[in-house]
């Protein structure tokens, strides 16, 4: 994924390189998209949202771990005396409660998990806004490309008019 990354921004670069020299009235922008999400009180919202979600997530965590450590507590206190069917059963209960742990931890904060799908359900009417309006000023101000200087997002935002992937296709199979 990172090589075609790479060959993305390499092939971007030539492409914007060779069009610049072609004309003189290429014109280029860029903006500083953390700037934007910083300003925008869509933006602090959705974060507070999902920072409301993680608090609400840690505390049900707490409260899981807690009760683990209270049971593994008075299981070590009182292994001595259990019965083996006593013993099984709250091994079982500790087992149990430890996979509960682990896998709410998976859930909620693991890749691709529920803190994921949520950060981009609350950003993705945010990002919207902001590459509507990246696209309404970029037409506007006649500009051909707008590259952001803060993602690895490079380039947000280009005239059709150099698109030249049809072009290399035509190359690549020799026509």
């Amino acid at each position: 994924m990172k090589i075609i990354r790479n060959i993305t921004l390499a092939f971007t670069a030539v492409v914007f390189l060779m069009s610049a020299g072609l004309s003189a009235q290429t014109k280029v922008g860029y903006i500083d998209s953390k700037k934007i999400v910083e300003s925008m009180q869509d933006s602090r919202d959705a974060q507070q949202r999902l920072d409301n979600l993680v608090t609400q997530w840690q505390t049900e965590l707490t409260q899981l771990q807690d009760s683990l450590k209270i049971i593994k507590d008075d299981y070590e206190k009182k292994k001595l005396i259990l019965t083996d069917q006593l013993k099984q059963q709250t091994e079982t209960k500790i087992t149990e409660l430890e996979t509960k742990v682990s896998n709410f931890k998976i859930e909620k904060f693991g890749e691709g998990g529920e803190y994921f799908l949520k950060q981009t359900e609350f950003m993705k009417p945010v990002q919207d806004r902001i590459f509507k309006a990246i696209e309404t000023v970029a037409k506007d101000g006649s500009y051909d490309y707008v590259f952001d200087r803060s993602s690895e997002i490079l380039l947000l935002y280009v005239n059709e008019n150099y698109d030249l992937t049809s072009k290399v296709i035509n190359e690549i199979e020799g026509k």
